[in-house]
């Protein structure tokens, strides 16, 4: 499009003996535009609209708007599926633009908010996090914040992890269940692969270790819909707001300063809120749930998930990205290792010979005390466990006493020891 200025300098170029291929050149307009512009002189171009073209799919827009009435959840591609057997030589994009144009609305529905009796249910999710610790500094980990919500008093509890798998997720549960002191009758997950194997001829199939561990602890597990966060929206929400009240502009040195900030972060600030949605105060709020919740178990859930790893040169075993070690005098073979929800044990030809609480993260080695009886080299950086203690009170310490009074006590004995 020429405006007036580019017709005032046309003309000066012009009165300055530029050839039209010049002018053309200098303002990068086509010569018989140049030359159009010199005739009229300064009376600016007045340009008509185009005339409408129809669109592509005129001849079949009837149709498409017919078929929209009568089924309005079809899709563009399979209208143009339709149409192309009709004649249609177009592509998609017509045919979707002008589908979004005369696709009937949906009618407007109001959401319906569920709300669970006290003790009914929890929700559990996990959160994907990146975090830098200032004790390994220029390395970004990847953690993941288990979250715990009752569905009644909203009562947050949580734990950042490393892991996804189950090992992770039945202590998790177990250290919520503990927390609160007691259980829900459900606990709703999300589809995670550590709890829902898939979908069966019966419905939806569970992980055996999970119903175990269900069964254990009295509550049954439920699976939400596929797709349908809004089925677990209580857990869900609180992870927009774990993130920007808490972990954002915050420094953590290692994963345990997280989860200790994190543990005081939440009884300080999350369940001592007034919930938006309840009006009260969630700690009070919980504390009027907790008498709802059914008792904890009398012991701890102790099913093993046995594994068959291989003693290292060093004497490690790998089990979960961690290593964990075995006395010296193990022979360099195949051992059996039973995973607990809280405890490694390493088998040799069905006798305990090692065992280790679980390692939280990757990359871990841990050497039990008795393990190694050469002492660690200088530049060593795996933890040992300390010496036992001493046997008795602890703090304490013998005091040197005189000969005498341990011939005295030998005496005493020996008269109590005559017939």
């Amino acid at each position: 499009m020429v405006t007036l200025g580019d017709v005032v300098m046309i003309l000066d170029l012009h009165r300055q003996g530029l050839s039209l291929s010049a002018i053309a050149r200098r303002t990068g307009l086509d010569r018989k535009t140049v030359r159009t512009c010199i005739k009229r002189g300064l009376e600016p171009p007045v340009y008509a609209p185009r005339p409408p073209r129809d669109p592509i799919t005129a001849p079949w827009q009837d149709y498409l708007r017919q078929r929209l009435q009568a089924v309005p959840e079809l899709t563009a591609k399979r209208l143009l599926r339709e149409i192309r057997d009709l004649g249609y030589s177009g592509g998609y994009t017509a045919v979707k633009d002008y589908v979004r144009t005369v696709r009937p609305a949906a009618s407007p529905a109001f959401e319906r908010r569920f709300e669970t009796p006290a003790g009914r249910q929890a929700q559990v999710d996990f959160a994907h996090f990146r975090a830098t610790f200032t004790d390994e500094p220029g390395t970004e980990r990847v953690v993941w914040l288990f979250s715990f919500v009752l569905g009644h008093s909203r009562f947050l509890w949580g734990r950042f992890v490393p892991h996804q798998d189950l090992q992770t997720v039945l202590r998790c549960l177990a250290a919520a269940f503990n927390a609160i002191g007691g259980g829900p009758e459900q606990v709703l997950f999300d589809r995670m692969k550590t709890a829902v194997q898939g979908d069966g001829d019966e419905g939806i199939v569970y992980n055996k270790t999970l119903l175990a561990f269900a069964a254990h602890h009295g509550f049954v597990p439920k699976a939400c819909r596929p797709y349908r966060a809004k089925t677990k929206g209580k857990v869900e929400r609180p992870f927009r707001y774990v993130r920007q009240d808490f972990f954002l502009g915050r420094t953590f040195r290692t994963l345990e300063d997280l989860n200790r900030q994190f543990d005081q972060w939440r009884e300080e600030e999350a369940n001592a809120r007034l919930h938006a949605t309840t009006r009260r105060i969630v700690a009070e709020h919980f504390a009027e749930e907790q008498p709802s919740l059914k008792p904890l178990p009398a012991g701890p859930f102790r099913a093993v998930l046995s594994l068959e790893r291989r003693v290292t040169r060093d004497g490690m075993v790998s089990v979960g990205g961690n290593l964990y070690s075995v006395p010296d005098c193990t022979r360099r073979r195949a051992v059996e290792v039973h995973v607990l929800a809280d405890e490694i044990r390493i088998l040799e030809d069905d006798t305990l010979i090692a065992s280790h609480p679980v390692l939280d993260g990757r990359g871990l080695r841990r050497i039990a005390d008795g393990h190694r009886t050469a002492p660690p080299p200088s530049n060593s950086q795996t933890p040992r466990d300390p010496p036992p203690e001493p046997i008795g009170v602890e703090g304490s310490r013998v005091p040197r006493r005189p000969l005498d009074v341990y011939a005295e006590v030998g005496r005493r004995l020996a008269e109590e020891a005559r017939p």
